[in-house]
């Protein structure tokens, strides 16, 4: 959906709704907004910049608070069993709301359930680089080398059923060929072992994968974004050669279960002002990001898709949940 059409829906939707009785007197006190990761985190860094933003729309304090721990699984319960009342949110993304649900055998929460989607935030996409020596160049030849020689493909991601596994085993489901995972615990060794030739290919983070490339240590393949980044049109996206293909990153803003739909509204009407200043937008894309603003709805139908294919993906491929 363009990005014009989401912000009007935006402005429809919050300038038709009433004010009911909950959000009448609220805010009367700060807002507490848990990010389920150490500080320093793309998260955090988000969310204490808008943080002062919001707080001039609504007119009280809100309070960034780390609660990281369990992976990201403490900070998400704390939320998700918080008092519905407006004054507690949480930063997730699409990596444990809509993929770990699948590769996780219990979860402390249940993000369809124990959630309301607020406002979305940004996308990001990722970045595949090549080993310098590998027969390949482009995501035509990498798919054509890969399907000649089936299994030899080595690729290294940060773990098994995270994310970069996900995105590059939907693109291999897609594609149709084979390749073997190497899952790493932190980039620093992926990145040496690519550099070192133990690799062929790593998938990851662009902003960090990108570093690799400028230092000529790595060569870009392609980007995870469906279309080509208009920022960056240099950089090709693995769609090009597997049309239909793309995977995206998220964040967002999500609330307690049973938080009033009016509160709900006036949040995302503060997030998306934030969001959408000059200021944010261009720190945003700096860090490879790219802001989305839009009502609580389309967030959701964000969420419930990414739930729905990560899902079905993970069945497919018969990925056993840790």
């Amino acid at each position: 959906m363009h990005r014009r059409t989401i912000m009007l829906l935006a402005a429809v939707a919050i300038a038709a709704a009433p004010l009911g009785a909950h959000a009448q007197g609220w805010p009367n006190r700060p807002i507490r907004v848990i990010i389920p990761y150490p500080p320093g985190d793309a998260a955090d860094i988000m969310a204490r910049m808008i943080g002062p933003k919001m707080s001039e729309r609504l007119a009280q304090p809100v309070v960034v608070e780390n609660r990281a721990g369990a992976s990201w699984q403490i900070g998400l319960d704390i939320a998700a069993h918080a008092a519905p009342d407006g004054y507690t949110l949480a930063v997730g993304q699409g990596g444990n709301l809509a993929v770990a649900p699948h590769t996780y055998r219990k979860l402390a929460y249940d993000p369809l359930k124990d959630f309301v989607p607020v406002a979305l935030m940004a996308t990001n996409y990722l970045a595949i680089v090549a080993n310098l020596d590998a027969p390949f160049k482009t995501a035509s030849e990498l798919v054509a080398w890969a399907k000649a020689n089936p299994g030899k493909l080595t690729v290294g991601t940060n773990g098994e059923g995270g994310f970069p596994h996900l995105s590059f085993e939907l693109l291999r489901t897609m594609a149709g060929f084979t390749f073997t995972h190497v899952p790493y615990k932190g980039a620093s060794q992926t990145l040496a072992d690519l550099a070192g030739g133990q690799l062929q290919l790593a998938i990851g983070s662009y902003t960090s994968l990108s570093l690799q490339v400028q230092s000529g240590r790595a060569r870009l393949i392609a980007i995870t974004n469906p279309v080509r980044d208009p920022r960056k049109p240099e950089l090709p996206p693995a769609a090009d050669a597997v049309p239909g293909y793309g995977s995206l990153g998220w964040f967002g803003y999500v609330a307690p279960a049973g938080t009033p739909q009016d509160i709900v509204l006036k949040l995302n009407d503060a997030i998306n002002r934030a969001m959408s200043s000059p200021d944010a937008a261009e720190k945003m894309s700096a860090g490879g990001l790219t802001v989305v603003t839009g009502p609580p709805e389309y967030f959701g139908e964000v969420m419930r898709n990414d739930y729905a294919r990560f899902g079905k993906l993970v069945r497919d491929i018969g990925f056993q949940p840790q």
